[in-house]
């Protein structure tokens, strides 16, 4: 299939598509991990998004039953320099191509994947589209123009009903606003015993589920655009101990008086170096988000700046002053990417066995 990438700001890559034979238009944005691209593609936090490869070769290891990390990919496409054809690895079960054609994804291969992350260096997030390379260049590109920005983002990938996923440890209420399973599989290994809520739960539905801390997971898009849930945070905060990964973190800040911004490129890959500003400890870590927390707007609040980033000095973690309450900008669950940050989980359990012995 001959396929052209078209950007809302003009430009038109020639490529090869793959996977199924569909337009899909989104947000064009890039990820520097050079592995991993299974569990970014079924990353929730990618909703609405494409998503360029900046690692040339892309497909060599196949497709296998267990990096997931949502049942179904939320991503509308896939940019890649090289599409490899016949993957090698002994878990294998199919390759990129067929899985994108299963899902009903739509991708380019043999596109200048350097020219193009350089144009999203310069001009920020733009919307493009991935379509048949006849289709009209000008009439693509006033499309984009006229389409306004889509928000429903987490209302999207949010569960709509609450599970369990049992265990005899800590009770633990994951509030989901795109959570990736890796967020489960960690508080699994500490035996928690998980219970995840959909991003419309009020206070008053946590707390009657006597939880012993609650997680607010990762998730795609703005955080203005789910009010709600600061009214949520604002009614758990110092009743229960609370953790929140990257959507979490913007909104754990957002109900404390702080404010966000959007970033000019965003931050994606697994290779983000995260000064701890307690230990003076570096860690690299893995990172997906186009928002980030205004460090300024902390100075007026109850929180604490704990993290920043390195590359650009951006806020990356905060902790509360009064009640047991922090969260991080980037993924400690790791998947993909380095394993670096992961002890945030073990200081989660110990929060909530500091909290439970003051009572």
């Amino acid at each position: 299939m001959n396929k052209k990438l078209i950007l809302e700001s003009g430009e038109v890559f020639l490529g090869e598509g793959f996977g199924a034979n569909v337009d899909t238009e989104g947000n064009v944005v890039f990820t520097t991990a050079m592995t991993g691209y299974q569990e970014l593609i079924s990353d929730p936090s990618f909703c609405g998004q494409i998503v360029c490869m900046t690692y040339p070769l892309i497909g060599n290891y196949g497709i296998n039953r267990d990096d997931f990390e949502c049942i179904e990919p939320s991503m509308k496409g896939l940019i890649v320099r090289e599409l490899c054809d016949f993957p090698s690895n002994f878990r294998s079960q199919m390759d990129l191509d067929e899985f994108f054609k299963h899902k009903g994804l739509s991708g380019i291969a043999g596109i200048d994947t350097r020219k193009l992350t350089r144009i999203i260096r310069q001009k920020g997030e733009v919307k493009a589209k991935i379509v048949d390379a006849s289709v009209n260049n000008e009439e693509v590109i006033a499309e984009l123009k006229a389409k306004a920005p889509f928000r429903e983002h987490i209302q999207t990938v949010s569960t709509k009903t609450s599970y369990a996923s049992p265990r005899r440890g800590k009770k633990v209420v994951l509030v989901d606003f795109g959570a990736k399973l890796g967020i489960i599989r960690e508080l699994g290994n500490r035996n928690c015993d998980i219970t995840v809520v959909p991003h419309t739960t009020t206070a008053e539905e946590i707390l009657r589920l006597n939880p012993d801390g609650v997680m607010l997971s990762n998730g795609p898009g703005d955080p203005t655009s789910v009010p709600h849930a600061l009214d949520m945070i604002r009614g758990v905060l110092g009743k229960v101990p609370i953790f929140g990964i990257c959507m979490g973190h913007q909104l754990i800040s957002l109900a404390c008086g702080a404010t966000t911004f959007k970033l000019k490129f965003g931050h994606r890959g697994g290779n983000h170096p995260v000064l701890d500003l307690r230990t003076n400890k570096v860690a690299i870590t893995s990172q997906n988000h186009s928002y980030a927390v205004d460090s300024e707007s902390l100075k007026n609040t109850d929180l604490e700046e704990t993290h920043i980033a390195l590359n650009d000095r951006t806020n990356e973690g905060v902790r509360h002053k009064i009640h047991p309450c922090f969260s991080v900008q980037y993924h400690p669950e790791a998947a993909p990417g380095p394993q670096d940050a992961n002890y945030l989980f073990d200081e989660f359990i110990t929060l909530m066995d500091e909290f439970k012995n003051k009572k």
